[in-house]
């Protein structure tokens, strides 16, 4: 080997570490914006409200968004393999009418729960199907999904249906103490529950890992012996999970069934899950950074709840604005690390 062909392989090593680092760093570098933007926002309206500073306006995000969180969980899974989910909103709509159905027919409570949890595991699962054996986009079939849910719901009842059932009212008013006179409800605990786990099993199993590898380059994973089909048919079936137990922890908020609910929700979930750092093409993103674009979404509904002078559609034109700014700013990154 001569001289000139040694130096140069040297001189292209040395080039390719660092853009290897910019790509790992880069790959933080969405979600760390995010959790930047919460803080900031924070700090800004505990200097404009002195109460928002308080610890329950904190823990509150949690609480009145226990149900998006676990929402946005199944959407991540989704988007990571390059996919998307439109029937998320009605599945939650379903699984409340559902259960509230049920329970004012005399049903157990566990029994409800249990056939709503397997009610949105096969729609997933249908929709998951569907979209490997028939080879059609997520977004067509999800949205067949959307509107067989939302039509479900209205054959079920066109009216609101309360729940009286003591163990859902029990839920719904509990309350489990913190220090400091603070205290968060028992959706919240299932809810981060469910986020510690879907963290582990995308970055401790094979699956998650399978997960990325799809979103990365699907022909590669294949090439590489993968299980990719079983995966992404998964990744429906897992996100119809998260969907119905979101529909019972909207339940234990709500204490009703209306075949209206989570109109537009799916819509938040992918909100935030895309302001949490996660790519819309697949491939990186991370289920933390999905909660923190949960919070972020709760923080805007906060702050104009705080200002009372301002229409709740506000939210919704805040939101549309971060969406567009994170994703351009996830273009930014894509090129430089391209």
């Amino acid at each position: 080997m001569s001289l000139s062909s040694t130096l140069a392989r040297r001189a292209a090593g040395k080039t390719a570490a660092p853009r290897r680092q910019l790509r790992g760093n880069a790959r933080y570098a969405p979600t760390l914006a995010t959790l930047g933007l919460f803080l900031a926002m924070f700090a800004v309206g505990a200097g404009m409200y002195p109460s928002f500073l308080s610890g329950q306006v904190f823990l509150n995000l949690f609480i009145d968004n226990t149900f998006l969180i676990v929402l946005a969980v199944g959407m991540t899974f989704v988007i990571l393999t390059g996919g998307i989910d439109l029937s998320v909103g009605a599945v939650v709509a379903l699984s409340m009418m559902v259960a509230a159905t049920l329970l004012q027919q005399g049903w157990n409570p566990a029994a409800v729960i249990i056939l709503v949890l397997l009610i949105g595991s096969t729609l997933g699962l249908a929709m998951g199907l569907i979209i490997h054996y028939f080879d059609i986009q997520p977004f067509i079939v999800t949205l067949a999904g959307m509107f067989l849910a939302r039509g479900l719901c209205y054959v079920i009842s066109l009216d609101s249906i309360p729940v009286t059932e003591g163990f859902f009212t029990g839920m719904a008013q509990a309350q489990i103490p913190l220090p400091g006179e603070l205290f968060i409800s028992p959706g919240v605990v299932l809810a981060l529950a469910i986020v510690a786990a879907a963290f582990f099993v995308l970055h401790h199993t094979r699956f998650g890992r399978t997960v990325y590898a799809i979103g990365g380059n699907e022909n590669s994973a294949m090439l590489m012996g993968l299980p990719v089909r079983t995966t992404k048919v998964l990744v429906y079936v897992l996100s119809g999970l998260c969907s119905a137990i979101a529909g019972i922890l909207f339940s234990f908020y709500s204490l009703s069934g209306y075949s209206l609910a989570a109109q537009g929700m799916e819509l938040d979930a992918i909100a935030a899950v895309v302001i949490g750092g996660t790519l819309l093409t697949g491939g990186t993103g991370y289920v933390l950074g999905s909660v923190v674009g949960v919070l972020v979404l709760g923080i805007v509904q906060t702050f104009i709840a705080y200002d009372g002078t301002l229409s709740s559609w506000w939210t919704k034109i805040v939101i549309g604005a971060l969406l567009l700014a994170f994703i351009l700013l996830q273009r930014l990154f894509t090129r430089k690390t391209g």
